[in-house]
């Protein structure tokens, strides 16, 4: 990365991760991290894309794959790429069994210093990964920050299991992001409450001023005060890893440009069409606007 400051529309940063995808109907293997599921969903709606990312050196065909469609990739080379295994014991997205086996390191303010965007998106896997340090470099740059609960709430055992603590930073790092993305068992275990929409306002109270919470059948949001709701039309879920994190990466593409009830039907739109293929969105926009017209135009509902 040189010094030279570069500015996009939206830059992502996070672990490539190598995943094991275990379901009912086999195992397969895939490229995955919210930083590669997330630059994609970004540019598939025609945004200026940056992906930060560290990865093992054998893995740099992720990096190649991701400037093949236009995103500018600043990769850091590390001993081991994040190796994910996602276990899903029942068709229920919202349950799953992580584990990690190595991982690629922290990212350090240097690494996020000379890139600039209207937006950074924050995709850690885990705990330790994006440091507040970090975060405080983001928060220094003009622009709008979104952040992705798992990577804070997820606490990496000596045997490589996930699993959901306490977050001793949470309301520090929350009075500094703009947007917060959280799956509904992370906002659960965040906020106390078993009510999406409860959680949402427990949240917010914290410090973003919009909070975007996914579920297995669609996308509850605050924005401003305003709660909103959005439905998945996806023709299957074959493609479920990595729907949150497709989910963000759209909703703030769009927010660019859109007020939040216009950007989370561009995201319902992407995430639908995405979660029922596996890998990262690979629709044209010509594609994506046929589908916010066909399925979304009244399907946004304030509750």
């Amino acid at each position: 990365m040189t010094e030279e400051s570069q500015r996009f529309d939206v830059a992502t940063i996070g672990n490539y991760t190598k995943d094991t995808i275990v379901t009912a109907a086999g195992t397969t293997h895939a490229d995955g991290g919210g930083v590669n599921y997330s630059a994609n969903a970004a540019l598939a709606l025609g945004r200026k894309v940056a992906a930060i990312m560290r990865l093992a050196t054998e893995d740099f065909h992720v990096v190649r794959a991701l400037e093949d469609v236009g995103v500018t990739v600043f990769a850091t080379a590390t001993p081991s790429s994040t190796l994910m295994r996602l276990e899903y014991p029942t068709d229920n997205p919202d349950e799953r069994i992580l584990t990690v086996a190595d991982h690629a390191g922290s990212f350090t303010p240097d690494q996020v210093r000379a890139v600039d965007a209207a937006a950074f998106i924050i995709s850690p896997s885990f705990r330790g990964e994006m440091p507040v340090e970090t975060i405080l470099e983001l928060r220094s740059k003009n622009t709008m920050i979104s952040a992705d609960a798992q990577g804070f709430i997820r606490h990496r055992h000596p045997d490589g299991r996930l699993e959901h603590l306490p977050w001793p930073e949470q309301e520090e790092v929350l009075g500094l992001i703009d947007i917060l993305k959280a799956d509904v068992v992370e906002a659960n275990a965040m906020s106390g409450a078993d009510d999406i929409k409860e959680s949402a306002r427990i949240l917010a109270d914290q410090g973003p001023r919009e909070v975007i919470i996914t579920h297995r059948d669609g996308i509850v949001l605050l924005a401003d005060g305003q709660m909103l709701e959005a439905d998945f039309h996806a023709e299957s879920m074959l493609g479920r890893s990595g729907r949150g994190d497709t989910c963000v990466g759209s909703y703030v593409a769009a927010r660019l440009e859109h007020p939040p009830e216009e950007a989370l039907r561009w995201s319902a739109a992407v995430t639908s069409l995405k979660v029922a293929v596996p890998g990262p969105i690979r629709r044209s926009y010509e594609d994506i606007v046929e589908f916010v017209d066909k399925k979304y135009r009244e399907a946004v509902l304030t509750v």
